[in-house]
């Protein structure tokens, strides 16, 4: 059943997208991870293994960023037309993303793959770590269709008021590599190849799900064939709203490479392998908060589509609100329990020495996490896109990434490396969350 985003309150239709979606998230923490609680567990690579999925990290996140440009750009698009009753243009805005995103997983898929030696060089591995890189990034490509579609067009089924359905995508994906996973890895002992097939296959079905859902009966609106194209103006508009997204996976992206190849010269493969353990950990406690202010767009489009201004601004209190606090609490328990949390993904002695004190560095400050996916989710929904731009370059392209290089050099040595996130969080995220609250919130009340 759809959610009624006319006829309830805002805090209610923001509960009922998100709580699904965080549900959903929940089960993507085991999708996104559990590879490596697996791979960082096999007892013969000895944190190679989790060094080389660090490795493959910014191609997969480059994936993640076309798939934010052209799904993430369209739903906000998608939610606004369907607010102002206009249900064709909302289905030629999805049949486009849907064509965009077939596209680029084709282009994407040829790249990577044919030039995934000199690439992951670049990116910093040794000749060691490649070969876990180079298994599990050969098989993991050829999902990247899949993984787009399922990603990108999942949107489209939480904009139309069914995030429950939305949350099924995920829920199949997981359970699925939640059970090939160690089928793969440990029974036909195929290691980091094993996890990454699991993934592509679990990665199908969701696609499936998502693509029989919206080309179904139940859907409101559909893909139809007919919109199944590229048209220059919508495809503009759709990639000026995915371009703060894309911003943000590119530059997550950018930073991956300048970490892993910052840790390689002052820590060795040891730092890029807590590298990507702290990426996991991240990922657990930012997946929710994420849920939430992602669940907050469509009512808060819908809402500004419909010109009921404060309603928008009542969603934007609420949805402050829950996310600082749930991050405060994430944050505590890092402080607590460090050794817990990296124990999880590695049962390398040295691995968790080094790894507790670059944990509680790396995550210093992480409430001001909150403010930035605010800010950031109020200006992608109510289509402001320039702003969405800026800030996503400037938390991480302009502070993250310099801070990464000059901090080491500075005498810090890796343990630059981690306090480069916590400085961008305070700076950037405060700046994103008051920025929104000046051009925004406040001039909703004229």
């Amino acid at each position: 059943m759809a959610t009624d985003f006319a006829g309830s309150t805002v805090s209610k239709n923001i509960i009922s997208q998100a709580v699904p979606l965080i549900m959903a998230q929940i089960v993507q923490i085991l999708y996104n991870v559990v590879d490596r609680v697996y791979i960082g567990h096999l007892p013969e690579a000895d944190g190679l293994a989790l060094t080389g999925i660090g490795l493959a990290f910014p191609v997969i996140t480059l994936v993640m960023a076309f798939t934010q440009l052209f799904g993430a750009g369209g739903t906000p698009l998608f939610s606004m037309a369907r607010g102002a009753g206009e249900d064709e243009q909302a289905e030629k805005i999805m049949g486009n993303a849907f064509f965009m995103l077939l596209r680029c997983a084709v282009v994407l898929f040829v790249f990577c793959y044919l030039l995934r030696r000199p690439i992951l060089f670049l990116f910093g591995a040794s000749e060691a770590s490649y070969v876990y890189a180079d298994a599990y990034l050969k098989v993991y490509l050829f999902g990247t269709a899949f993984s787009m579609i399922s990603a990108g067009m999942n949107g489209y089924i939480n904009a139309q008021g069914f995030p429950g359905t939305g949350m099924g995508t995920t829920v199949i994906g997981a359970v699925m590599n939640l059970i090939l996973d160690p089928v793969f890895i440990f029974v036909f002992h195929m290691g980091v190849s094993g996890a990454a097939l699991a993934t592509v296959l679990s990665q199908m079905v969701s696609a499936l799900w998502v693509v029989r859902f919206l080309t179904g009966p139940k859907a409101i609106l559909h893909i139809r064939r007919e919109y199944i194209r590229s048209d220059y103006k919508l495809v503009g508009q759709i990639a000026s709203l995915g371009l703060s997204g894309f911003i943000m996976q590119s530059t997550n992206c950018l930073v991956s490479i300048v970490c892993n190849i910052t840790l390689r010269a002052y820590g060795g493969d040891l730092y890029v392998g807590i590298m990507t353990v702290l990426h996991s950990i991240r990922e657990v406690m930012t997946l929710p908060v994420f849920g939430f202010t992602d669940g907050a767009r469509p009512v808060l489009g819908y809402d500004y589509g419909a010109k009921r201004f404060e309603r928008v601004r009542s969603g934007i209190r609420f949805m402050t609100v829950v996310g600082i606090g749930y991050t405060i609490l994430a944050w505590i328990v890092v402080i607590i329990s460090p050794r817990l949390l990296l124990s999880v993904f590695t049962n390398n002695r040295e691995m968790l020495d080094a790894g507790q004190e670059a944990l509680n560095l790396y995550f210093m400050g992480f409430c001001f996490m909150a403010f930035q996916f605010c800010g950031q989710s109020t200006f992608v929904a109510l289509g402001r896109s320039k702003q969405a731009v800026f800030f996503s370059l400037l938390r991480k392209a302009i502070i993250v990434a310099p801070l990464t290089v000059l901090l080491p050099r500075l005498g810090l040595g890796v343990h630059g490396v981690f306090l480069a996130e916590p400085i961008s969080n305070v700076i950037g995220g405060s700046s994103c969350f008051i920025a929104m609250y000046l051009q925004v919130y406040r001039r909703l009340l004229h």
